[in-house]
């Protein structure tokens, strides 16, 4: 079971972006897909450092925890975070 609701939810936040990621066009539109990634990265960007540290520091337990190598990459904080993350950061002003 999950620790917190913040890791409960970057749990869900990486299940959901690695199934986007991953789909083909005949599992997800892919202008919805891209759409959605567009919406989390703005709702992560809109967070406070402090709120996007935390989820950073959760993204990288998630990480260390996974077994699955591509998955693991996908998740790893390099950086400033996953892929999708630290392109919200980049947008943020």
């Amino acid at each position: 079971m999950y620790s917190s609701l913040t890791h409960a939810s970057a749990e869900a936040l990486v299940d959901v972006l690695w199934f986007i990621e991953g789909s083909e066009g005949e599992r997800m539109d892919p202008d919805d897909a891209a759409k959605l990634l567009e919406s989390v990265a703005h709702l992560v960007s809109m967070r406070s450092s402090g709120q996007r540290n935390e989820l950073l520091d959760r993204l990288g337990m998630i990480a260390q925890a996974e077994s699955d190598l591509l998955r693991r990459e996908f998740a790893r904080p390099a950086g400033t975070g996953p892929t999708r993350v630290r392109e919200a950061d980049k947008r943020r002003p």
